[in-house]
């Protein structure tokens, strides 16, 4: 299975729709976090996760490439002395909520990978109006209180 997955992913990568600056560790980078924040959401909530991600990117509160977005976080050290993300404390809760980071479906993760390809080579508009925060519809973060809201995408709220 993951010989097939490692094939697939290089057919996916090698596809020539990305821009030369893209790199295929942005991909994998921005194809995480579309698939863990919004894997189970039809493709304009995936979109709108990957357009957030980047506009942190272009944004000088945020680190500039994908992956520092991604991986955003404040950092212990675990009882075995690996430096690991603090539980809670990333800026995209899959990061640091204490379950594996590998993505289980296959289906899943291939459509993660198409879709971070075509937003990367600006396929896509940004649906979000530039929003560079969003949540859950079932949840109020205190922080939502002192931002503008923009748009709600399928089950996120999104803010600038």
């Amino acid at each position: 299975m993951k010989k097939i997955l490692a094939v697939l992913l290089s057919l996916l990568i090698n596809t020539g729709h990305t821009s030369n600056y893209v790199t295929e560790h942005d991909i994998i980078c921005l194809a995480k976090n579309i698939y863990f924040e919004a894997g189970n959401q039809p493709l304009v909530g995936k979109v709108a996760v990957a357009n957030v991600t980047l506009n942190r990117v272009k944004d000088f509160q945020f680190p500039n490439t994908v992956c520092e977005v991604v991986y955003q976080a404040e950092w212990t050290t675990n009882w075995k002395g690996e430096e690991v993300p603090t539980r809670n404390r990333c800026q995209f809760s899959w990061f640091c909520d204490g379950k594996p980071d590998q993505p289980t479906d296959s289906e899943t993760w291939i459509k993660s990978i198409s879709i971070a390809e075509l937003v990367l080579d600006k396929y896509y508009p940004d649906l979000t109006e530039n929003s560079l925060w969003y949540h859950a519809d079932y949840i109020k973060p205190n922080w939502s209180n002192y931002l503008n809201k923009t748009v709600q995408i399928e089950a996120h709220i999104f803010y600038k």
